[in-house]
């Protein structure tokens, strides 16, 4: 039978920038295999616009680590070899490489330009402030480090339609770019009005040079890598009937089986099925509307209704289309989208993502190994290697919910016959001790089961009509399953 997968997003915002972390990924890559993990997914691999930069102010698409450009060769995470010697490392063990790719904007360019600009309203992109005037824009990118290799495109002003700084007078501001049929695309998420310019220069996608280089940088990055999928960064932000046409373009030149996960950071639901929608359900999205509902409830303790917990939620509507997550490096204290789920609930939202039917779960390396930065925070390796141990070995077959009470919940899953004593009941509080009396199948009957989280001490043996009734500590999560008796 095929085994329960699992992501682990391999990086958080604060890595320590030595240029190590590829060779960290080689070395761990057999034993986070074995703790259950399937696919990795890696930060940009890209040059950014300094070596300390996480990759998400892409400079350079084409350099991997390779060439002497913004104050060295490697790029964060290390060098073009160490970056290949990792993915193969992962694959070499049966571990997928998904590869994280920033196609909104770039940031460090090579030289100015001056340029036609019209000022708009932060609030609402789409009210212009000023009258056309000219500004002196970091708009181009003529990459002499590379010399040409990989690829001769330059980038100049006009493949970008908005950028933020006027080097000429040191204003900042949302420059929208001059030219003709130039504007914000038209295909892009509503927020702020338009919400296609996010930061420094905004690639402009109605530009059909502009499109072509990035469907072959594509591609020449899938060949180079020879990586299984891609997580594309900040796609609320670009014209939507482009990304559909990159995945196209990927999945024909890479095969059907490329993966693709999108970031549409939208708390509403509504929202992610609308892009759903757009793209025609070809690339699976992150549940953020499920990780605001877990901040939510670690926030809000035993006021919160844990029978809610997955309404509104992408994994409740799409499961099939769902990459479910608890934190990222985005939610990490003090960045950008700060909503730290807090340590107490962290357990009991990991259950909820890793221990169900629905969903891609995906296992953040923050809250694995811990965050440095300036809030630090320790990992919690120990809880969710037993966690995914559950998910590995038992948590398999059909599933009863028993979610009938406000402040404790349950389900069961009744195991596969193909895997012999698999099978689980969980149990989930935010208030005080609880238990909840739920079927597990007749067949389980007579065996001992254990708190794989080690929350509770009890042996519980089930029932003769496959009923027991399992118990969890107050504002914790208890793991049920078999344990041979001694």
């Amino acid at each position: 039978m095929e085994k329960n997968n699992t992501i682990m997003q391999f990086f958080e915002w604060h890595i320590d920038p030595d240029g190590g972390h590829w060779r960290r990924l080689k070395e761990m890559a057999p034993e986070l295999k074995g703790k259950g993990i399937s696919s990795i997914w890696i930060p940009p691999v890209t040059k950014a616009t300094s070596p300390e930069n996480n990759g998400y102010a892409p400079y350079d698409l084409y350099d991997l680590g390779e060439f002497n450009q913004k104050g060295s060769i490697r790029t964060k995470y290390g060098t073009r070899q160490e970056l290949l010697e990792a993915i193969a490392a992962c694959q070499d063990v049966g571990m997928k490489v998904y590869v994280d790719v920033v196609m909104n904007h770039k940031g460090g360019a090579d030289e100015t330009e001056f340029i036609k600009v019209i000022e708009v309203d932060q609030a609402d992109r789409t009210k212009e402030i000023s009258e056309p005037f000219e500004i002196e824009a970091w708009t181009k990118f003529t990459f002499p480090g590379r010399e040409g290799k990989y690829s001769s495109f330059e980038w100049g002003h006009e493949h970008f339609n908005g950028t933020d700084y006027d080097e000429k007078t040191g204003k900042s501001g949302i420059f929208k770019i001059l030219g003709d049929d130039k504007d914000w695309s038209n295909h892009v998420d509503d927020e702020y009005g338009n919400y296609d310019y996010l930061m420094l220069a905004d690639i402009d996608y109605e530009h059909p040079d502009v499109k072509k280089e990035m469907i072959e940088w594509g591609k020449w990055l899938t060949d180079t890598l020879n990586c299984d999928g891609f997580r594309l960064d900040a796609i609320k932000h670009i014209n939507h009937y482009f990304i559909r046409e990159f995945v196209e373009e990927m999945c024909k030149h890479r095969g059907d089986d490329f993966y693709f996960v999108g970031e549409v950071w939208k708390p509403e639901l509504h929202a992610c099925q609308k892009y759903l929608n757009h793209i025609d359900y070809q690339i699976d999205l992150f549940d953020v509307p499920l990780h605001y509902k877990l901040y939510q409830a670690s926030i809000e303790g035993s006021d919160f209704d844990l029978t809610s917990i997955f309404d509104d939620t992408l994994v409740n509507s799409h499961p099939q289309n769902t990459v479910t997550f608890v934190d990222n490096h985005d939610t990490q204290p003090q960045e950008s989208l700060e909503s730290w789920i807090q340590d107490w609930f962290k357990p009991s939202a990991y259950a909820l993502i890793l221990l169900r039917k629905d969903g891609n779960p995906c296992l953040f390396y923050g809250d694995y190994y811990g965050i440095g930065g300036p809030e630090p925070a320790e990992g919690n390796k120990e809880i969710l290697d037993r966690l995914l141990f559950a998910r590995y070995d038992k948590a398999y077959g059909e599933q009863h919910d028993y979610f009938d009470h406000p402040n404790t919940i349950g389900w069961a899953r009744m195991g596969d016959e193909e895997l012999e004593h698999s099978g689980c009941a969980v149990v989930i509080s935010n208030g005080e001790d609880g238990e909840k009396r739920m079927y597990v199948g007749e067949r389980k009957a007579g065996e001992t089961w254990v708190d794989l989280t080690n929350s509770s001490d009890d042996q519980i043996t089930i029932e003769e009509d496959g009923y027991a009734t399992f118990p969890v500590n107050g504002g914790c999560v208890s793991v049920w399953a078999y344990h041979p008796k001694e």
